[in-house]
């Protein structure tokens, strides 16, 4: 019979590949364990998709403008409007008027700016806490870098041949219901038309001013029908104002 001892040396061999062979089963699981922990941590890092995505700026023709709507009606500055209201401090760069909606509008004049009291001209002294005036101008938001100043503005012609609704101030998250007046073009699409400048577009918004006041003017464009849309910002309604090119208002929504 064979025997079966083993030898001093090949127990010693032994004992080194048992191990050798438990070093390789930790470093293994050691490996197994930092993959682990480093997907864990590539998990928690990641960022969670939004399923809704959210911003914080406002819609175009609500309370107050975004750029555009497309087509020549977009705009990524200021354009000619305007506004009226209460003049509620003077400064000699300028004066701050409140609307009757109560929207506070900033007045910037300067060497260029004329005034008018009525229907005659005036200087800018005319121009003092609690007056009634109309400004016309370059408007950029709630600011108008005003062209013209009229002190007691005449009462306008081109008043709709409808009932108007009252306009409704401007209040954050507190839109108003859809409401029309009188005629909306058919095939009127919002960011249409073509921006108006000069006695073009101040005449037009003082007439829609006269019959809707309380906004402000941020522009003024000529539709394919040949009518104006007035665009207001500043209030809950109305945002558009039609006007015809014989200075009648003849819709709003």
């Amino acid at each position: 019979m064979k025997n079966d001892q083993t030898t001093p040396t090949q127990s010693k061999a032994r004992r080194l590949l048992t191990k050798k062979r438990g070093w390789i089963a930790a470093a293994a699981l050691t490996c197994a364990l930092i993959g682990l922990t480093g997907c864990a941590a590539a998990t928690s890092a990641a960022p969670t998709a939004s399923a809704t995505p959210t911003s914080t700026a406002p819609a175009a023709g609500h309370g107050f403008p975004a750029s555009g709507g497309g087509g020549s009606n977009a705009r990524s500055g200021a354009a000619e409007g305007g506004s009226s209201g209460t003049v509620t401090s003077v400064s000699t760069t300028g004066f701050d008027v409140t609307t009757v909606a109560g929207q506070k509008v900033t007045i910037k004049t300067g060497s260029s700016t004329t005034y008018e009291n009525g229907t005659s001209a005036t200087t800018a002294s005319a121009v003092t806490k609690g007056a009634s005036v109309l400004v016309l101008g370059m408007t950029s938001s709630t600011t108008i870098t005003a062209t013209q100043v009229i002190i007691s503005p005449p009462a306008s012609t081109g008043a709709p041949t409808y009932t108007t609704s009252a306009v409704v101030p401007f209040k954050q998250g507190s839109p108003s219901k859809a409401n029309k007046d009188g005629k909306v073009p058919t095939d009127y699409t919002e960011g249409s038309g073509t921006i108006q400048t000069g006695a073009t577009a101040d005449k037009a918004a003082t007439v829609a001013l006269a019959a809707y006041p309380g906004g402000v003017v941020d522009r003024v464009v000529l539709l394919s029908d040949g009518e104006y849309e007035v665009h207001y910002i500043g209030v809950n309604w109305p945002h558009h104002v039609f006007v015809t090119t014989a200075d009648q208002v003849v819709g709003a929504y």
